[in-house]
Formats: C-alpha cells, sequence, structure tokens
C-alpha cells in the first residue's frame, strides 16, 4: 500500500508540475500578446486607431476574419496553427506599427493579400513561433487611367475587381493576369503571376512600371527611392521576403473589341494521345494572339471505364475565321470547326475561363469570396522542354488512371515570353520552355489519412513526370509554392536550405541577385517563411 500511495503521490506532483508549466506557458504567450497591442496602439496614427482593427483568439470574429481568406481547406482544421492576432490594416501606419512592433516583439509576421498562396504561408507556419497576420483586405482601392494606359493597384485588391474597373472605362483595354479572379494582388504580382495573355504580353510583373512598399524599418518607399534592385525582386521574387507590397502600378494593355474561345473536350477513344503529342509540338510556336490550354483528367467514359479526357481551352485575340484557320493548319488532328467557337469582349472571356454560364453578369467579378474548390488541395509544377512523343503520353495516361485524382493542365509559353531575358525579372522561366505543367489533387475527405493518401497520389505522379521535364534543377514555379521541394529553417544551414529550392524557382543567377537584395534592405531576416529568401 505504501509503494502504491507514494507512487501516486509522483502522480500527483507531475500534474500539478504539468498543469504549472501549462499556465506559466499562457500566462507568457498572454503577455506577449498584451505587449504587442500596447505597442501598436502606441505606434499607429492616433487620427487612425488601430485598436479596433486588432483580432485576438478570445475574440468572437476572430475565426470568421481568420477563415474569410483562407482559400485551401487543407490549413484550416483544428489542428492547423493559429496566429496570436490579426490585424486587419485600413492605414500604413498599422502596417508600419506592425512591423517595428513585430521585431521589438520577436513574432514572425505574415502578410496575406488574398489567401491563395498554395501552402497557406501568408496565415500558417510550420516552424511553432508565435506569428501574427497583417490582413491587407481593406487595402483594395484601384485607380484607372485610360488616357495614360496604367492603374495604380493595392495589394489586397483580388484580380476580379480589377478586371472589372479596367472594363467599365474601356472594352479594349486589359491585364495579362489569372483566370482566377479572387486571386490577391500583393503575392500574385510579386511572384510573377501569369495568364491567358502571357504569349501576347508577357507575365504581369512583365508590366509593372512602379510600386510602393514598406521596409523593414517602416519607410514607406516608391520605385524611385527603393531602388531598382528591390524593384526587381518585388517583381517576381516574392515581396513577402522583402517588406509589405501595399500597391503596384501596372501598365493595361491593348485587347480587341471582340475576342474568340472555345472548349473542346477529347478523349482517349477519340485519339487524345495524338492530339496531346502534337499540341506540344506546336504550343509555344502559335501565333502570339492565340493560347490553348491543355486539361488533362481521370474520367469514366460511356462504358463506366476510367478514361484520360483532354480539354482544349484557348483565348484568340481575334475573331473565329481566322482562329479556326491557323488551329486547323497547326493542330489538324483537333478538328476544330467555326461552331465550336464563341466571339466576346475580353471581360467576357475572363468568366467564361472560370467556367460560368454565357451570359452571366460582370459582377460577379467583384466577388471576394467564390470557391471553386470545397475541399483540401495540392499543387505541384513543372517545365516542359521537349515534346512529348504519343507513347510517352500514353504511358502518362496509364500513370493517371492508376492514381485517378491528379489533374495535370499544359500552360503553353512561346511568343513574347520567349523574346524577354531571363534575368529582367526574378521570374527566369523564359525561352527554351514549351509549357509550364500544374499539377493539382482536390479531395473531399478529411482527416490526416486521407490528406496523406493523397498528397502521395500528386507526389506519385510527379514522380511518373521525371524523364519528360526539365533537370539540373528541376525547375518549379514560385507562385505554385510547394514545400516538397525544400524548406528552411533558418538557421546555420539557411544559405544551402536556400539554394535547394531557390534555384529551382529562380535558377542560380537570379537567385543570386535576390539574396544579395535580402541582404541588404532586410539582413536580420524579419520578413520570412519556410521558402523565403535567405540573407546569404
Amino acid at each position: 500500500m505504501a509503494i502504491i500511495s507514494s507512487f501516486n503521490s509522483q502522480i500527483s506532483v507531475l500534474t500539478i508540475l504539468l498543469v504549472f508549466l501549462s499556465t506559466k506557458s499562457s500566462s507568457t504567450s498572454s503577455c506577449i500578446t498584451d505587449h504587442f497591442i500596447q505597442c501598436l496602439n502606441n505606434r499607429s496614427d492616433p487620427s487612425f486607431p488601430i485598436s479596433g482593427l486588432i483580432f485576438t483568439p478570445g475574440n468572437s470574429s476572430f475565426p470568421s476574419v481568420l477563415q474569410t481568406y483562407i482559400r485551401n481547406l487543407r490549413f484550416n482544421e483544428s489542428t492547423t496553427p493559429k496566429p496570436i492576432l490579426i490585424i486587419t490594416a485600413k492605414h500604413v501606419s498599422h502596417i508600419q506599427a506592425a512591423i517595428m512592433c513585430g521585431k521589438e516583439s520577436r513574432l514572425l509576421m505574415k502578410t496575406r493579400s488574398g489567401g491563395h498562396d498554395l501552402e497557406g504561408l501568408s496565415y500558417v507556419t510550420n516552424t511553432k513561433e508565435p506569428f501574427f497576420i497583417v490582413d491587407m483586405f481593406n487595402f483594395r482601392s484601384i485607380n484607372v487611367d485610360i488616357e495614360q494606359e496604367t492603374t495604380w493597384v493595392q495589394a489586397g485588391a483580388i484580380l476580379g475587381e480589377v478586371y472589372y474597373r479596367i472594363a467599365e472605362k474601356s472594352n479594349t483595354h486589359g491585364f495579362p493576369a489569372s483566370i482566377c479572379p479572387t486571386v490577391g494582388v500583393g503575392g500574385y504580382i510579386s511572384g510573377g503571376g501569369w495568364g491567358t495573355m502571357l504569349r501576347k504580353y508577357g507575365l504581369s510583373v512583365d508590366n509593372v512600371v512602379d510600386a510602393q512598399v514598406i521596409d523593414v524599418n517602416g519607410k514607406l518607399l516608391n520605385r524611385k527611392s527603393m531602388g531598382e534592385d528591390l524593384f526587381w525582386a518585388i517583381t517576381g521574387g516574392g515581396g513577402e521576403s522583402f517588406g509589405v507590397v501595399l500597391a503596384y502600378k501596372l501598365k493595361l494593355v491593348r485587347v480587341p473589341e471582340v475576342v474568340t474561345i472555345f472548349r473542346i473536350q477529347r478523349t482517349l477513344e477519340q485519339n487524345l494521345s495524338a492530339i496531346a503529342h502534337q499540341w506540344t509540338q506546336v504550343a509555344d510556336k502559335l501565333d502570339n494572339n492565340l493560347f490553348i490550354r491543355m486539361v488533362l483528367t481521370v474520367v469514366n467514359n460511356t462504358n463506366g471505364e476510367k478514361t484520360i479526357r483532354g480539354t482544349f481551352l484557348t483565348l484568340y485575340l481575334g475573331n473565329s475565321m481566322k482562329l479556326v484557320t491557323l488551329l486547323n493548319k497547326d493542330i489538324p488532328e483537333l478538328g476544330l470547326e467555326k461552331s465550336d467557337c464563341i466571339e466576346m469582349s475580353w471581360i467576357e472571356s475572363v468568366i467564361y475561363y472560370m467556367n460560368f454560364p454565357i451570359g452571366t453578369p460582370t459582377t460577379v467579378l467583384l466577388n471576394r469570396t467564390l470557391r471553386f474548390s470545397n475541399g483540401p488541395s495540392k499543387t505541384k509544377s513543372d517545365y516542359l522542354k521537349n515534346p512529348i512523343s504519343k507513347q510517352g503520353f500514353e504511358f502518362i495516361f496509364d500513370r493517371m488512371k492508376e492514381l485517378e485524382n491528379v489533374m495535370m493542365a499544359f500552360n503553353p509559353y512561346g511568343g513574347r515570353m520567349s523574346e524577354i531575358s531571363e534575368f529582367a525579372k526574378p521570374f527566369p522561366h523564359r525561352s527554351g520552355n514549351i509549357a509550364k505543367i500544374h499539377y493539382l489533387t482536390i479531395w473531399e475527405e478529411h482527416g490526416i489519412e486521407a490528406e496523406n493518401r493523397y498528397l502521395n497520389y500528386t507526389r506519385k505522379m510527379y514522380d511518373y513526370m521525371t524523364p519528360f521535364v526539365s533537370k539540373n534543377p528541376r525547375e518549379a514555379f514560385y507562385n505554385y509554392m510547394d514545400l516538397d521541394i525544400g524548406v528552411n529553417s533558418h538557421g546555420s544551414n539557411a544559405s544551402i536550405e536556400g539554394m535547394v529550392y531557390g534555384h529551382k524557382y529562380f535558377k542560380e543567377t537570379n537567385y543570386k541577385r535576390l539574396v544579395r537584395v535580402k541582404a541588404r534592405v532586410d539582413p536580420c531576416n524579419f520578413f520570412r517563411n519556410e521558402q523565403s529568401i535567405p540573407t546569404s
């Protein structure tokens, strides 16, 4: 009995110790939060009070503020790390205060524009560090100047709002950006975002003429005051490594009053292998006004058997007669007919690409909370430099049927993309690329077991594609952030860890330049995440 009593006493002491340590930890965390909030109130402009814009977990609005701009539900689980607070900034001084107080309190800062970063790094960390979020959704003004053919756009605006405001002023202007209208401008442009007019006008960053950024010292800078190195870095190298991007000045591009679109689907039974092979031979060599995307998915045929469906989705900056003539010459296997084509305005084509019915009002572009996926997802990317044979596609299609859930989208390059130097912006994937490959897996099941299973499917498909894609390094697209290709703990091995993913995203020369810029503008590495640019 004495032994049992002694054992129970030890358990009681251990329990008390654990409760004490937990209480102490909670008290310390609360202390840090209180000190941080006090600092924010003291440092922000009193004419623009910040107190009503701070949300802590104890606030009833905290869950909705956090979750509204979580676009990947993989990072909206009860086990997902949560910020100690969120600042829904409305004034420059709020961001400046967040930076200065974050440094003082030694807290990790996250900046969220639209929440579309594919690994959730604008609102999640895997480092177990206490962190806070500066949410930019209140910074969404758009000032279009048709006479100058430019527009200033704040970082919290979504691309749908940008398209809508341009179309309000002109039916012959547009901007070469994403097919997804809910993507936030700040992260999208700073990472080198692409769109359906890239073969005609290049990337979004190839059409940026000025920017505003708040640096690690809280200074608001424009292109002239920040200098060309930093301006270069935040137009394709990821703004989150260098400061907080407040706004970009964009150069508008000319579009015809009428464009042509079509969506054609072909299956394995309709000679898809030959069509896909032909696509890889010519997609980057077509007329610069033509963008034809190839999306491959697994479906069931009329007999209930698995097959592959290829969807060919096109934007042509011209009329349907010219388009039919072009494609019947360059991709005759597709069998395009004039009846497949639809003529419409450029702004209507944006909505069509989103899979909305023809005739959907353009005001749908202003809906900031549209969701195109109701499940968790995983994305990866590759670059195709050589055509894939018909036999190669047959191998790929067999592997896709084996895995079922992985979609592959081939987005063509060439045209203007091949004319711009790989050193002009941090984004280096220019001449020599036929297409960027986008892998996407979406699932509806919940739980870690389902997540691991679908992540494994995506990784397997990526492995199967190894013989067909770029090598040494195997290149990747920064805006399709993928933690599988390397992470940085920002410790003693930061330089080596950074090169692993840095060379894949930016290639060696551009990566080295980004590191030099980082070392100059943020030497203490305040702005960081698992794949940010290190200081050496």
